[in-house]
């Protein structure tokens, strides 16, 4: 057998046994992974709806929002995914609202890749000490209506403005926009839903 002839089998060994190995890891893990999904979206759900005993899932063709729900049943809040462009890459949200959506209950992200110690800021500021949160922290009670704005270097005044991250103001515009553009979708699929029933 030529060298080229026994390098073309060991290579094609290797890569057979090195794609066994992956596809067993890849069954091993892939449960858990997904189970760590799902513990990761119910906190979420938790963390951004107002209080609540239990919430349930309104599957509709955009999205599917989550209905929370008190001890009688009555709906208290609606939360939803929002996904959109950041500086690096997509960000998504966990986004709670009051049930009439004008204002929000809370925000968490989920995922982002932005720019280490920047960009990041958007989860946890270490530069504040005292509150860490203090940027989604700050989206609690803010009102939807006309849209939220993102203010710089001054406190906000009115109630449909938040206060940007110092030297992270793209992540903070697009952590806003991202929000705006999802709570009009969620807002109008959801009112579209509510006629279907009736």
């Amino acid at each position: 057998m030529s060298t080229s002839a026994r390098m073309i089998v060991v290579l094609t060994l290797i890569v057979t046994i090195s794609g066994g190995v992956l596809s067993s890891w890849d069954s091993y893990t892939a449960p858990k992974i997904q189970q760590h999904r799902l513990v990761e979206l119910r906190t979420a759900i938790a963390d951004v709806l107002p209080e609540h005993d239990r919430y349930d899932e309104l599957t509709l063709p955009a999205q599917t929002l989550y209905v929370g729900r008190n001890a009688a049943g009555e709906p208290v809040g609606i939360a939803f995914i929002a996904k959109g462009s950041g500086f690096q890459g997509v960000i998504s949200i966990m986004v709670g609202v009051g049930m009439d959506f004008s204002g929000l209950t809370g925000i968490k992200v989920l995922e982002q890749i932005e720019t280490p110690g920047l960009g990041t800021k958007i989860v946890s500021d270490p530069a504040h000490k005292a509150n860490p949160s203090w940027f989604p922290e700050q989206f609690v009670g803010v009102q939807t209506e006309p849209e939220i704005t993102v203010i710089k270097n001054r406190p906000p005044a009115a109630k449909t403005e938040v206060q940007a991250i110092t030297g992270a103001t793209i992540s903070s515009r697009a952590v806003v926009k991202i929000i705006n553009d999802a709570l009009r979708q969620a807002k109008s699929d959801y009112q579209s839903s509510l006629k279907q029933v009736s």
